[in-house]
Parts: C-alpha cells; sequence; structure tokens
C-alpha cells in the first residue's frame, strides 16, 4: 500500500472542507478596499489616496495565550476569535490608527473544519466590531506537535493614519487627565496566574455556577475582549487626544508608563473606583496581593486616554451620549515614569 500524507496526519481535504467553510464567514468582514478573494497567495487591499495626505501604516500582532486553555475545557470556539482580534486591533489603535485588515493564523493537532470555522466566525465576528476586513489567514494541521484537540491562534493587524495625527509619546503634559474605558473582564492576560488560582488552588469547574456573578465561572472568564474602536474613533475626528493607552499584559503598572515622558508620573485615583467582583474573587480565592493585582490584570480598565484638562469634560460627554462607560481616574504629575495608586487611607 503506498504511504500517503493523510497517514502522516495530516488529512488535506479536511482543509479544503474548511476553506469552502469559512468563505462565507469570511465576506462579512470585506470592506470597500479589499481587492481580492480569500484563496490567493496573498492578501491585497486598495488604501484610498484621498482620504490622506500622508499615510503611515501602523501593525500589531498578538495571539490569545493560555486563555486557549479555557476553550478546550469549555469545548466552545466561537468568541476566542474575538480575543485575538481585539488585541491586534486596540493595540494599534493606540497610535491613532483607523484599522484596516487582519490576518490569522491557526496551528492545530488535527484539523477539524467544524471547529476551525467557529473560531473564524470569532474573528469575523471581531473584525467586523473593529472595521477591519479579515484579508486571508492561513491553518497549519501540525500532528505531533499539538494534541488533537489544541491549537494555537494569532493574528496580524493593519491600520492607516495621517502622519500629521500619528499619536506618539511626548504629547502627554503635567495635568492632562486619564479617562478609563470600562473593560469586559479579565480580557486575554493574566490566565496563567487566573488558571493556577481557579484550577491549582481551589479546584473549580468552569461548569461551576456562582450565584454573585450570575453566571458560571468559565462564561464569565471566557468573556471575550473588548474592542474600543467604535468607542475611540470618533474621538479621533474631534478631540486631539495625548494618549491612548490599551491596558494588556502588565497591568496599569507595565502599559501606562509606556506614554509617559521622562519627569512624568500617573496616578489612579481609586476612592470612589469600584473593583469589579471577578477580580475581587481571584484575589481572595489566590490570596493574591493588591499590588500584584493590579500589575498582572487590567483591573476593570481596558484603555486608558490621556486628554488635556481643557478638553476633559467634552470627551466624557460624547462617551456617555454613545453609553460608552467610562471612570474618572486621576491625572498626570510629576515623578519618573511610575503609576501610582492613591487609595484613603492607605
Amino acid at each position: 500500500m503506498k504511504l500517503t500524507y493523510k497517514d502522516s496526519g495530516v488529512d488535506k481535504e479536511a482543509g479544503y472542507h474548511e476553506v469552502r467553510l469559512i468563505k462565507d464567514l469570511v465576506k462579512r468582514s470585506l470592506t470597500p478596499g479589499v481587492v481580492s478573494d480569500i484563496g490567493g497567495f496573498g492578501g491585497l487591499f486598495s488604501l484610498d489616496k484621498n482620504a490622506y495626505e500622508d499615510p503611515i501604516l501602523v501593525s500589531g500582532t498578538d495571539g490569545v495565550g493560555t486563555k486557549l486553555d479555557l476553550a478546550f475545557r469549555m469545548d466552545k470556539h466561537d468568541t476566542i476569535g474575538i480575543d485575538c482580534v481585539a488585541m491586534c486591533a486596540n493595540d494599534i489603535l493606540c497610535q491613532g490608527a483607523k484599522p484596516l485588515f487582519f490576518l490569522d493564523y491557526i496551528a492545530t493537532g488535527k484539523l477539524i473544519p467544524e471547529k476551525m470555522a467557529a473560531i473564524v466566525a470569532g474573528v469575523v465576528e471581531g473584525c467586523v466590531q473593529s472595521g477591519m476586513a479579515l484579508l486571508g489567514g492561513e491553518t497549519a494541521e501540525m500532528p505531533g506537535i499539538y494534541q488533537e484537540n489544541h491549537y494555537d491562534l494569532a493574528g496580524f493587524a493593519v491600520g492607516v493614519v495621517d502622519r500629521k495625527r500619528v499619536i506618539t509619546p511626548g504629547k502627554v503634559q503635567t495635568g492632562d487627565q486619564l479617562i478609563g474605558l470600562k473593560s469586559s473582564g479579565v480580557h486575554s492576560n493574566g490566565f496563567s496566574l487566573v488558571r493556577k488560582i481557579i484550577f491549582d488552588l481551589k479546584g473549580f469547574s468552569l461548569e461551576d455556577y456562582f450565584p454573585e456573578l450570575g453566571k458560571t465561572l468559565g462564561e464569565e472568564l471566557l468573556t471575550p475582549t473588548k474592542i474600543y474602536v467604535q468607542s475611540v474613533s470618533p474621538l479621533l475626528e474631534k478631540f486631539d487626544l495625548h494618549a491612548l493607552c490599551h491596558v494588556t499584559g502588565g497591568g496599569i503598572f507595565e502599559n501606562l508608563p509606556r506614554v509617559l515622558s521622562d519627569g512624568q508620573a500617573a496616578v489612579w485615583n481609586l476612592e470612589n473606583y469600584q473593583i469589579p467582583l471577578i477580580f475581587r474573587l481571584l484575589e481572595e480565592w489566590g490570596n493574591v496581593d493588591r499590588m500584584e493585582m493590579f500589575g498582572t490584570f487590567n483591573m476593570g480598565i481596558g484603555m486608558v486616554l490621556v486628554v488635556a484638562p481643557e478638553d476633559c469634560q467634552a470627551v466624557l460627554a460624547d462617551l456617555a451620549s454613545r453609553q460608552v462607560e467610562t471612570v474618572r481616574m486621576g491625572e498626570i504629575v510629576a515623578g519618573n515614569k511610575e503609576v501610582r495608586l492613591w487609595q484613603p487611607n492607605a
């Protein structure tokens, strides 16, 4: 009997079936700039030359991390793609860019077309939420490298911004105000610690229902990362935002200093801030120090806007008119590129 590729664990026919399944899904995300169809060797995108005086392309790449383990355990794969898109789209948004297109990469031990289609459905939903076209991607079947029911997911986003409107470090001034946009939950960072707490320390199941959360633990933790493009893009047209900060791995301590200049610090006033319940539970369950929590998780704030004092009320009013949940966090002060948490009686 002749040896075939399928005998080694790679099913080409399953790959062809996956492409057929996702073709119609991808059409949801197509935007006017797309000039190619899925299945080519490269995706083609036409930039509107009349829309930009001096266009700068902004790119970003990221994955979902160990949050994938929860998708495996729950056998739920239709939202994890939103996380992947969100991590990339929110990053390039911080440079003032309009997201244009996205490419995904899925590597798996065994290609199950329906599972891959569910993942891509989430990617498409994330692209729709961020106004991007899913321009292409790659699914790699890698038996012996990944377990059959496991996969990895990563993505790459490209956006555009006029050179004169690029948000770069150096615009932030002492006295600028910090406006936080609320997160949808844990997002896609810190899940190695989450898994250590809930599985190793507490022995919880993702099917465990918690009345205080109003849902199962799995439903809470698998909530997709919020995409901030629709909330923030209108502000970029109306206001001179001094900085945007996507609160990802390393929490507020790692990310907010990235937009500060030498001689500056940020103060987050926690006096009237209610930390979301899931973070308070994780802190309690794992006996995690409060500063470690703020240095690992977003703690309820997924995006921080740094605005001039004279623009603060107008920005808040604009966001409120569109039902975007905000938090008045604090301000920029003199310091050494650090974030200080101010708490009464602390």
